[in-house]
């Protein structure tokens, strides 16, 4: 019995020292490391693509500059058959009920993230359908809650009523 706890103690005061040897590693570790293995070899033997042209990246930015302009739009709802119907003449293009305002999350003294509510008091989910979409009108913009999947364009599309091509 005296053994056995010798034994015991001897494997409990030895087990920090398990972290500085790799055949402690746990599976997730020994995958990491060859994960940072290969990609090493990929870029030494692949490289970087050679992108000169940036194209994307001055779409990304074309599209947020738009998006911070109140342009006109117009916002469809395709039906199941896939047919569009025009819904209304809009600005912008649309907004995902689940943005937020503010952060959603904020830190606390035990550094674990706790969720923080909205200016408005409620906590907004993480994912929602619905889309907030400003419909023009005589007397100015209105906010339409649709939870349908939606089309926003800045053209006139082919669409069944108000603007269907002939």
């Amino acid at each position: 019995m005296k053994q056995f706890l010798f034994a015991a103690l001897i494997m409990v005061a030895l087990l920090p020292l398990c972290a500085w040897d790799s055949g402690c590693q746990s599976n997730d570790d020994k995958v990491s490391v060859q994960q940072e293995q290969m990609q090493s070899q990929t870029a030494a033997q692949v490289g970087m693509p050679g992108i000169t042209n940036f194209t994307e990246m001055k779409m990304l930015r074309h599209l947020y500059e738009l998006r911070d302009q109140a342009i006109s739009t117009y916002t469809y709802v395709p039906d199941m058959n896939g047919k569009l119907w025009h819904l209304c003449d809009s600005v912008g293009f649309g907004i995902p009920y689940s943005a937020q305002f503010s952060s959603s999350e904020k830190a606390t003294e035990y550094a674990y993230p706790m969720p923080q509510a909205e200016p408005n008091g409620l906590f907004m989910p993480a994912s929602a359908e619905g889309t907030w979409v400003m419909c023009g009108a005589k007397s100015g913009t209105q906010p339409v809650y649709v939870e349908s999947r939606i089309i926003v364009s800045t053209i006139k599309l082919r669409a069944a009523g108000e603007y269907a091509a002939d």
